[in-house]
């Protein structure tokens, strides 16, 4: 097993390596409605990062409005206080932007997103300028709402990070219909086969846009983050996924490969992929 592990050097190199691969899957879809962004040193901190993937439906403005805009959002929430607990900002964020979209843009678009923001944590009594970071925990923070997942690869094993909020999902068909809406063939009111997202005015009361958060600790057992939308986990399990790549040492590559065995097993969907090394 290839350990793709590194420390921060004197010149300040990150910690963590990032890799994207995206295909529209022309075969069945007309236009590519996935969005990503990644942001190194997050927040003007060192070796902090941003990660996400946005998949749209109904259009591409509500996730190319989310990934040009959300990690700028975050970052206000976070510097305006930064004894925040992390998960509390995702979560107003999302439902600040939710609301943004619905009221500002054109159109009834919405997307699914998975967000990650990876940062240090440091005793209050240390300079940031005096940071040493082998010293001090990284913390994984995550957000999603709908079906984009981010999958941790620890010590041989995945770990689901996301809830994939679905249609289907028993919780929130309850939820779903305690607030006046039907279920009918897995979708909402027959419709959207998500029951959270950003945007999506049309269904506004019923599809919200409250994430689902977790907060872990990175150690030595932890390898490699899979942030991608359903294109690629509708044909491929977590497990399956984690092991195609264990073994690549390029994040790229790992994530050009998970792509197109989306592709080889037949997905029906946009396919986007970003892998982290951790």
């Amino acid at each position: 097993m290839v350990d793709h592990k590194k420390e921060v050097n004197k010149d300040n190199e990150l910690t963590y390596k990032v890799g994207v691969a995206e295909n529209k899957n022309a075969r069945f879809r007309r236009t590519m409605e996935d969005v990503h962004t990644f942001v190194k040193n997050f927040a003007s901190r060192l070796d902090w990062g941003y990660f996400a993937v946005f998949d749209g439906h109904a259009g591409i403005q509500a996730s190319k409005w989310c990934g040009s805009h959300l990690h700028t959002v975050i970052e206000e929430k976070i510097l305006d206080d930064e004894t925040r607990d992390i998960r509390d900002v995702l979560n107003e964020s999302f439902v600040t932007i939710d609301k943004h979209i619905n009221s500002e843009l054109t159109g009834s678009s919405g997307c699914t997103a998975a967000v990650c923001v990876l940062r240090w944590e440091v005793p209050d009594d240390i300079s940031v300028d005096n940071i040493n970071l082998t010293q001090h925990k990284r913390k994984l923070y995550t957000a999603n709402v709908g079906d984009t997942r981010i999958v941790l690869f620890r010590n041989g094993s995945s770990i689901r990070l996301t809830y994939d909020h679905k249609a289907s999902d028993q919780l929130e068909m309850e939820r779903i219909e305690s607030a006046g809406g039907l279920i009918m063939k897995s979708r909402v009111n027959g419709m959207l086969a998500v029951t959270r997202s950003l945007g999506d005015k049309f269904f506004d009361s019923l599809v919200v846009a409250t994430p689902f958060t977790t907060s872990v600790e990175i150690t030595d057992q932890d390898e490699f983050l899979i942030i991608a939308c359903d294109g690629l986990w509708d044909v491929i399990e977590d497990q399956e996924a984690c092991e195609m790549i264990k073994d690549i040492n390029d994040p790229n590559e790992a994530a050009k490969i998970l792509v197109r065995m989306a592709l080889e097993k037949g997905t029906t969907d946009n396919v986007t992929v970003m892998v982290v090394f951790l």
